[in-house]
């Protein structure tokens, strides 16, 4: 028994230096490095085992074949794209707008976009009409890239609508997460395959034992049809984004579709997408006019959006789209209107936040009235009462289940993409944001937004101050984990 005792007090000791060697070896946040050594202090085998599968780096070989990909064709797609004037547009004319314009393209990668229409889209049934719609009017190419494919209704609607394209003649690509598309094989895409169309899966979620990384996601959603239409937002494919799941009932999310030179910029990442992730040469996208074709100069009257479409993932060295949203928020004079299904800030943006709350702006934050998954929603719920007693006021979505992930900052600049308000979405995941520089536009959101409110119930101090003790120990503790949930 003696022996026992001492054998186990040996393997704790020997696996508490090994959390810390592991946990303070690699460059992370401090939240996220004292989240992981709780689990591995706590979890001994088990702790490693996640860790080994969830929060190892991206393998040198991923990082390398993503980063390769830069400079494929950026400064060719920039000259397509009509000349910008030194500012937004007419629609925004101020000096804030060209400092964030110059913040998102500091790095050359994220030029302004004009004669760009853009609808907004807030309902799964009506999205999927009018994207199936452009499908199939596809004349030369379909990209097609989401985190989730799904194989139900909705999913083989798509994929058939795809094969018949592909009979057609027209070039149809498709990547896909595996991890967030169960049932949605390589087997169940081959009639595609077979019929010449391409299927790959994202770099990250490729070879499980050398490569794969569970934590590290495709999380972008981007169809681009010709070169000349474009979609992006929250909806993936699946049945529960057209309203069909009974757990969470109405599915409000939010896309736009462009028609105009930022859908260049979106196939742009698909093409870096696309030829890090495949594995033959051969299927390499290269450079052509049929992919990248000339936008002209277009009269859209008010419609004409000044856009830029930024992308960010964690094979960048800091939090490029994060810092982004932080610098759009810091521009705000009036007010900031937040919709998000996980609200999981990390410093840097609650300080944001509450500053801006703290100087007069008007600070609301949207969030679901219910889970999709336990814990991310129990450290949302502490988050949401942290921000109450700062001044700031959260919104319970009442009529189904929220996914939107937008912003707004006065009147004059917003964000459509897949950026959550979370860790995951600011260091793990591949994300893609549209700025839109166009008070239109802003103001379309904003009344979204302001209609959205009519199906809510403000939480309040007293309502957090009747939670039991129970769901605030476990908020605290979900919280804990927050940097690596």
């Amino acid at each position: 028994m003696f022996w026992d005792n001492d054998f186990i007090q040996i393997i704790l000791a020997v696996n508490t230096i090994l959390a810390f060697y592991v946990v303070f070896h690699r460059k992370r946040s401090v939240a996220a490095s004292w989240a992981w050594l709780i689990i591995l202090i706590i979890f001994p085998i088990a702790g490693f085992i996640l860790y080994g599968f969830t929060s190892r780096g991206l393998s040198q070989e991923n990082l390398f074949a993503i980063n390769r990909q830069q400079h494929i064709g950026l400064f060719k797609v920039s000259r397509l794209i009509p000349k910008a004037p030194a500012k937004a547009g007419p629609s925004d004319t101020s000096d804030q707008a060209q400092i964030l314009i110059d913040y998102f393209n500091d790095q050359k990668d994220a030029p302004l976009s004009k004669n760009n229409k853009v609808s907004i889209f807030t309902n799964g049934e009506d999205k999927f009409m009018n994207l199936f719609h452009d499908i199939d009017m596809a004349q030369e190419t379909i990209n097609v890239e989401y985190y989730s494919f799904m194989n139900d209704d909705l999913g083989n609607t798509f994929l058939d609508l795809l094969i018949k394209k592909a009979k057609q003649g027209i070039k149809v690509r498709v990547i896909y997460d595996p991890w967030g598309s169960p049932g949605a094989h390589l087997s169940w895409f081959k009639p595609l395959i077979d019929q010449g169309g391409e299927v790959v899966a994202f770099i990250t979620a490729q070879n499980m034992v050398t490569k794969y990384r569970m934590n590290y996601h495709l999380h972008r959603k981007i169809v681009v049809i010709d070169g000349k239409i474009s979609w992006t937002g929250g909806y993936n494919v699946g049945d529960q984004y057209v309203n069909k799941n009974k757990r969470f009932g109405f599915w409000r999310d939010t896309h736009v579709r462009i028609v105009g030179s930022a859908s260049l910029l979106l196939q742009e990442r698909f093409a870096m997408d696309w030829n890090a992730s495949i594995k033959d040469e051969r299927q390499a996208i290269v450079f052509s006019p049929r992919l990248f074709p000339k936008i002209t100069e277009t009269n859209f009257s008010d419609d004409n959006v000044a856009t830029q479409i930024a992308n960010d993932g964690p094979d960048q060295e800091t939090p490029y789209l994060r810092n982004g949203m932080m610098r759009l928020m810091m521009a705000a004079k009036e007010s900031i209107y937040i919709q998000t299904p996980y609200l999981i800030p990390d410093d840097p943006m609650l300080a944001t936040w509450v500053t801006a709350a703290h100087s007069g702006v008007e600070v609301k934050i949207m969030i679901p009235s219910m889970p999709d998954h336990p814990f991310i929603y129990r450290a949302t719920q502490w988050y949401a009462r942290y921000l109450l007693h700062e001044g700031i006021r959260v919104f319970i979505y009442d009529n189904g289940f929220l996914h939107a992930k937008t912003v707004t900052i006065d009147d004059r600049f917003a964000t459509v993409g897949s950026m959550n308000q979370d860790y995951r979405s600011y260091e793990l995941n591949f994300e893609t944001d549209a700025i839109f520089y166009d008070r239109n536009l802003t103001n379309q959101l904003r009344h979204i937004f302001d209609e959205d409110l009519k199906k809510c119930h403000e939480l309040t101090i007293q309502d957090t101050e009747n939670w039991s003790r129970w769901l605030r120990f476990k908020q605290a503790f979900s919280r804990l984990l927050s940097p690596i949930l």
